[in-house]
């Protein structure tokens, strides 16, 4: 399918980050997902088109960079997140900053491998919990199934991504990280645009509410009525 058109980073060279943009041309973004799917490997690929296969276990990189969309720079920070999401009492601290990291972004991509079952099944909690963060349907969520390039391991089959995906509500596709930078650049491209989209239409809601509807003029038909009334009313 295609879409329309604070440890140390372990990257050979570092990303450059961008400059602070004004307001409303900033995106933040988050990348979830249970361990070794290849969230951090996605966030590089998108940013610099290169495939790096090994990253240490990350305690979550922010990155940042100005990016092209649509004839106009913006600013996009994702944020690569930890891969425990589960109620354990040495993992307690990590739940904590993955649940700032929800309330902080505007748009989720809940990243899975297909070879990886136990990784497929972390999707629908992790939704769950971003939609109790943010309870706008609006919000965008995309699951992404990567890996799609190890097929002789595979253990989630892609109609059952598609189906968690139409009963979540959410978009769905798999790519390959490493064999097509074209189709994680779409991911984010895309993901990137839906935010865009939603922080146009809430601007537009607040300056709706922000008018002060204009008080209706007084009928003065019933006001001559009404003082007749109270002057008949007095003579008798």
């Amino acid at each position: 399918m295609r879409l329309p058109s604070m440890s140390q980073p372990f990257l050979l060279a570092p990303i450059a980050e961008c400059p602070s943009g004004p307001p409303g041309a900033q995106v933040r973004l988050a990348v979830l997902g249970a361990r070794g799917v290849g969230k951090s490997a996605m966030i590089v690929r998108f940013l610099t088109k290169r495939f790096i296969g090994d990253y240490e276990p990350n305690t979550g990189n922010l990155y940042s960079r100005l990016v092209h969309l649509d004839g106009d720079d913006v600013a996009v920070q994702i944020q690569d997140t930890p891969g425990c999401i589960q109620v354990q009492e040495d993992c307690v601290q990590v739940l904590d900053s993955l649940s700032r990291c929800v309330k902080w972004a505007e748009g989720f991509l809940l990243v899975y491998s297909i070879t990886d079952y136990s990784s497929y099944q972390s999707v629908q909690p992790l939704y769950q919990h971003i939609r109790k963060v943010h309870p706008d349907a609006r919000t965008p969520i995309i699951i992404v199934g990567n890996k799609a390039d190890l097929l002789h391991a595979r253990q989630v089959q892609a109609k059952e991504g598609l189906q968690l995906a139409n009963e979540l509500g959410s978009l769905f596709l798999e790519i390959s990280t490493s064999e097509d930078s074209q189709g994680v650049c779409d991911v984010f491209q895309y993901l990137c645009k839906e935010v865009s989209k939603l922080q146009h239409a809430s601007s537009t809601d607040r300056r709706r509410s922000s008018i002060i509807p204009r008080p209706k003029s007084p009928n003065m038909q019933d006001l001559k009525r009404r003082f007749k009334q109270a002057l008949s009313s007095k003579v008798k």
